[in-house]
């Protein structure tokens, strides 16, 4: 594969791995990032690093005149935020200058990065995995956020929009979920309430391998969701992690209205700034009850066959933690 891309998000978790992808591929990387972002862990790559006023569509046109991408993958956005008007504010209207602009331009494909948050959970007993034609009905400001951009992208003509809609997605670098694994390895396996669970997962190499296969596919304006195709209990991640680090642990389940006293209480000590990683607006997505993915369509469709199952991504992302001095 040849040609220029442009990845957004590119000092986060998941613009990391896009980066290694698209170069093993042989295409010439831009990489967007803010002034503030933290860039050490990407300056040994042979790429390009550039600044975008998504919030200027004169600034991004410049940016795509003098540089004449081919590709772009819109990794961007928020997963914490103060208000629904921020969230809306970077992940749907910022995305949405990005693809005015690039479908102004002889784009071979624009794939954007959302999320299953986009469409929500359904009930533990629900008869169906959740598909692409599943009705969405997102339980956070984010998801609600993530689906605005989705429907903003799918209405401008001409854009050679693929959008994918990873479910929890982990991996070395990754530091939400990484959060759980520092816990249990200090012996404690802290769980939100009794209820049953049904999750799944994929490993950031998988979504960030199919996000640059998609490119060279005729296939465009489409969904499509990515798991690792497996179901999980509330308790399989635990598990597998203590397996893996040979861990025992103390197992705690607390109570989930002392829960959303403990976020309340972090959110506002945390102040009108930052956002802290357990919040009232993130406990809606980790208590819900069923998050089955079906990705039937992107297999049938993509090629798509995921490599790794969660104890075997877990392996190598624990490995990873270890060897860099994160556990």
């Amino acid at each position: 594969m040849n040609g220029k891309i442009l990845i957004t998000g590119a000092s986060g978790f998941v613009g990391y791995h896009l980066i290694e992808a698209a170069l093993q591929q042989g295409l010439e990387v831009y990489a967007a990032i803010r002034p503030s972002s933290h860039i050490e862990h990407l300056k040994t790559l042979d790429i390009q690093f550039v600044l975008i006023d998504f919030s200027d569509k004169d600034n991004i046109r410049k940016h795509f005149k003098e540089s004449g991408y081919d590709y772009v993958i819109h990794a961007a956005g928020l997963t914490k935020a103060r208000n629904t008007e921020e969230y809306n504010l970077v992940n749907a209207h910022y995305s949405s200058n990005l693809a005015e602009v690039a479908a102004e331009f002889p784009l071979r494909k624009f794939v954007f990065i959302s999320s299953l948050a986009a469409l929500g959970p359904v009930p533990y007993h629900h008869e169906y995995p959740l598909s692409e034609k599943s009705l969405p009905n997102p339980v956070t400001d984010y998801g609600r956020s993530k689906l605005l951009a989705e429907r903003r992208l799918s209405n401008i003509p001409g854009l050679p929009l693929i959008i994918l809609r990873p479910t929890a997605v982990y991996g070395p670098r990754e530091k939400d979920i990484f959060i759980m694994f520092r816990t249990l390895r200090n012996g404690i396996e802290p769980y939100i309430g009794r209820k049953a669970q049904w999750l799944s997962f994929v490993y950031v190499k998988d979504l960030a391998s199919l996000s640059i296969s998609v490119l060279a596919q005729s296939i465009k304006r489409n969904v499509y969701h990515v798991s690792d195709g497996q179901v999980y209990d509330r308790y399989a991640l635990s598990a597998m992690t203590k397996k893996v680090l040979d861990q025992r642990t103390l197992k705690i389940h607390v109570p989930l209205c002392l829960v959303k006293v403990i976020a309340g209480t972090l959110e506002i000590v945390s102040g009108a700034n930052k956002v802290p990683t357990l919040n009232k607006e993130k406990l809606q997505e980790l208590v819900a009850e069923n998050w089955k993915c079906n990705i039937t369509k992107a297999q049938e469709e993509l090629g798509y066959q995921p490599k790794y199952n969660l104890e075997q991504g877990l392996t190598e992302t624990l490995k990873w933690y270890q060897q860099n001095k994160w556990l």
